[in-house]
């Protein structure tokens, strides 16, 4: 037995053999190049807005034509993005949005948590909230309506943004610059018949959604299905996320949806009064037309 473990830990001598040393080579380089991206993105959090090549070299001790590859593959990655007039770099699009996941993710779970609930008992419809990641809404939190007949998801589930109540609230509260990004080259695939593919229909209903305060879709997403959504903010009035009401069409279309617009609205605003944001919308600002 004493023998065996002092076999077992004993190097393997052909195991030791069968490495090739230019692969192992490879593995680091690789490794140090994912450890040089991640010091330099971490170089922005010092309160630098703009960073050029020439100085990420000398912070990070890299060479310049090192630090140049790194900064134009971050680049194309869209976690930098270089300004054409002064060379220098600056975070992207793409950070943006990980950070408005992540911040979003820890945040309205405790927000939100109470609301839902409420407006679920209230409404007696699944409730959700989601939040957008790309082009897409993942759901991050979900109370499934009591009745009989309900939707059926989880929370985790995504969708296609353009299609659903929440994601057109969340397409329509991008920065102008942000949203005109994601809709180039985005194509507006069918879901069922009623989804809406053209882009030009699709920018008409985002202005909607901004002028009334609330999103609405039925049968865009699936047959038979309904929901109502309105914006989540957080203390520096940017929306994070969108809450909805969702049901089976049957129950919920034209005034009886609508008549969730109010309550979905309140209960949007408590949570983002539990976020930080204290403006809230008018009540006048809910009209009932679509």
């Amino acid at each position: 037995m004493i023998q065996a473990e002092s076999d077992d830990a004993a190097p393997d001598v052909h195991e030791t053999a069968s490495v090739d040393p230019a692969q192992v080579g490879r593995q680091h380089s690789t490794l140090s190049s994912v450890r040089n991206a991640a010091r330099l993105l971490k170089e922005f959090s010092y309160g630098s807005r703009e960073i050029g090549v020439t100085e990420l070299s000398r912070r990070l001790g890299i060479g310049k034509s090192t630090a140049h590859r790194l900064l134009h593959t971050l680049a194309e990655e869209r976690l930098l993005e270089r300004d054409p007039y002064t060379g220098a770099y600056r975070l992207g699009l793409a950070m943006y949005e990980l950070g408005s996941v992540v911040s979003a993710h820890t945040d309205i779970h405790e927000a939100c948590s109470p609301v839902i609930d409420e407006l679920r008992n209230a409404t007696r419809e699944t409730v959700q909230v989601g939040v957008l990641d790309g082009r897409e809404v993942v759901y991050v939190e979900r109370r499934e309506s009591p009745q009989a007949i309900r939707l059926f998801g989880r929370v985790g589930h995504r969708n296609d943004a353009y299609c659903t109540s929440t994601g057109k609230v969340l397409l329509a509260h991008l920065p102008s610059e942000r949203l005109e990004t994601m809709l180039i080259g985005w194509e507006l695939r069918p879901h069922t018949p009623f989804t809406i593919t053209d882009m030009n229909r699709l920018r008409q209903q985002l202005d909607l959604v901004r002028q009334r305060g609330w999103a609405e879709q039925v049968n865009e997403t699936e047959m038979g299905a309904a929901s109502i959504a309105a914006p989540i903010r957080n203390g520096l009035g940017e929306v994070v996320a969108a809450l909805s009401v969702a049901g089976p069409a049957q129950r919920l279309q034209g005034d009886s949806l609508k008549r969730f617009a109010r309550p979905t609205l309140d209960a949007a605003q408590a949570i983002s009064r539990r976020m930080g944001f204290r403006d809230a919308v008018p009540r006048d600002q809910v009209h009932q037309q679509r």
